[in-house]
């Protein structure tokens, strides 16, 4: 049995470490340079394996140089790739400036995870062996609701990180949202199990346009 199968993205992530990031039309140099496999899927894939569990992993990269280092990263941390796909094409990136303050600014380019539009024939075989299924958002939509589909047909615990949920448009104050209306919800009684949700989606809402808390229509 497959413990934990992962339907998601793989990216390599390009990453420039900088003193300060570039204004609009500007030009900085950089510190240094890395490329490191990525992918919010793949991260739980990897992670998931090294701390000890039994993993596959769905998804697809591209048939570009990335695609078999991708590939060779995910299997030499013990991931099954066996329903991993190869799309014609680049694999997905995320151009990374990271800046001495700690801040960053991310440019994600689906490439090859654009792709995975659904399940394909064995996907669905491999999530009825799991105990669990991890899901994100850096796959389309219809794929995410496929394999949450699949998994509660067989009974497998679904556990989705809603990442990226929504455009932020100023992130100012989402912390205090959250807390502000878990609070809220836990003092009308709510169950953690529901609170948190609710918290979440306040802070979601809060994020999608200018100005501080309080602004956003909960």
């Amino acid at each position: 049995m497959t413990a934990i199968v992962v339907l998601g993205s793989t990216n390599m992530d390009l990453v420039a470490h900088v003193a300060r990031p570039p204004r609009r039309g500007e030009t900085v140099t950089g510190r240094d340079f890395a490329m490191v496999p990525g992918g919010k899927g793949a991260n739980q894939a990897v992670a998931a394996a090294r701390a000890g569990g039994d993993v596959a992993m769905i998804g697809a990269v591209g048939s570009d140089a990335f695609g078999p280092a991708l590939r060779h990263t995910l299997a030499a941390s013990g991931v099954d790739i066996d329903l991993l796909r190869t799309a014609e094409g680049p694999s997905g990136t995320a151009h990374i400036v990271v800046d001495d303050d700690g801040g960053n600014a991310i440019v994600v380019v689906p490439g090859a995870n654009a792709t995975v539009t659904s399940l394909v024939p064995g996907d669905e075989t491999l999530i009825a062996t799991a105990t669990t299924l991890l899901l994100q958002l850096e796959i389309p939509l219809p794929a995410v609701l496929d394999g949450a589909r699949a998994a509660h047909r067989h009974g497998v615990r679904t556990v989705l990180t809603p990442a990226p949920e929504v455009t932020a448009v100023d992130t100012t104050a989402a912390g205090d949202t959250f807390v502000g209306a878990l609070a809220v919800a836990l003092g009308e009684g709510l169950p953690m199990d529901r609170a948190i949700p609710w918290a979440s989606a306040a802070a979601a809402l809060s994020v999608q346009q200018g100005g501080h808390v309080g602004t956003a229509e909960i």
